[in-house]
């Protein structure tokens, strides 16, 4: 397997999977919730309000993107009998300013701890 960023994932066959963005859908109401929250006054009930409204929205967006992540790895896991992935150090990635954002969105680290699980619960 190797990861990317357009597709996240191109298989052995050549089979790519495309990345579904799932914050970038969802960057408007994000920072919309966000500024709400920036302009409430501490320690009041409408700013805790807020806060649970972009709690939601953040909930939201990782829900959608692990259910994407489970269902792909399941798939890759009982398709193949042999699964390898390019090693990346996902943390130094991250540091780069340009990329940082594309590659926390594709959730490299979160899809390669349910592929090493999923390897072992499968005897792969």
């Amino acid at each position: 397997l190797d990861a990317g960023v357009t597709s996240l994932v191109t298989l052995s066959t050549g089979e790519k999977i495309a990345n579904p963005r799932q914050e970038r859908g969802d960057r408007k109401r994000l920072a919309k919730a966000q500024r709400e929250l920036s302009r409430k006054a501490k320690g009041s009930a409408n700013r805790e309000k807020a806060r649970r409204h972009l709690a939601k929205v953040h909930a939201r967006i990782a829900d959608r993107r692990r259910d994407f992540l489970h269902k792909l790895t399941t798939r890759l896991v009982r398709e193949n009998q042999t699964v390898v992935i390019e090693d990346l150090t996902v943390r130094n990635l991250l540091k780069n300013g340009k990329l940082a954002r594309a590659i926390s969105d594709a959730a490299w680290t979160d899809l390669r701890m349910m592929l090493e699980y999923k390897c072992a619960w499968y005897g792969r």
